[in-house]
């Protein structure tokens, strides 16, 4: 298995391939702006990452990258209803996560980004599911 792409936007990387017509929707939803988000990802459709797990994916992230989060699209993204995409923290406490809605991955993706909010502000803010849907306010 090779590395990520290096890329200064964030990453957005499939894991399962069980449905490409949910994948490109997914891509869809991220893309769309949502009211001053406009998301700046790369998306990552590569075969050899096919069921990659949290421990495999950090072992890819080399000690000096500067990226912070990547978000994967896994089988509970495909599966589920609401496709929540996993945010996978590569920063603080490497392997956290959230789920979070693909129409507000703009938004989780231009705050964590620039470090305007932190991972607590996403996380802490998640429903019974575990899905970060909105912020509160």
């Amino acid at each position: 298995m090779s590395g990520l792409p290096k890329t200064k936007k964030s990453i957005v990387l499939r894991t399962d391939f069980t449905n490409d017509g949910v994948w490109e929707n997914v891509c869809s939803d991220i893309s769309t702006p949502a009211g001053n988000h406009r998301v700046s990802v790369e998306f990552v459709n590569d075969t050899q990452f096919d069921c990659l797990t949290i421990d495999q994916l950090l072992e890819l992230i080399p000690p000096s990258s500067k990226k912070t989060f990547i978000f994967l699209v896994d089988e509970k993204t495909i599966s589920d209803p609401d496709h929540p995409v996993l945010t996978v923290d590569l920063f603080q406490d490497k392997g956290r996560t959230f789920r979070v809605t693909p129409s507000q991955t703009a938004a989780v993706e231009n705050n964590l980004a620039i470090a305007n909010m932190d991972w607590e502000d996403f996380a802490l803010n998640t429903d019974k599911d575990g899905i970060f849907r909105n912020l509160p306010y």
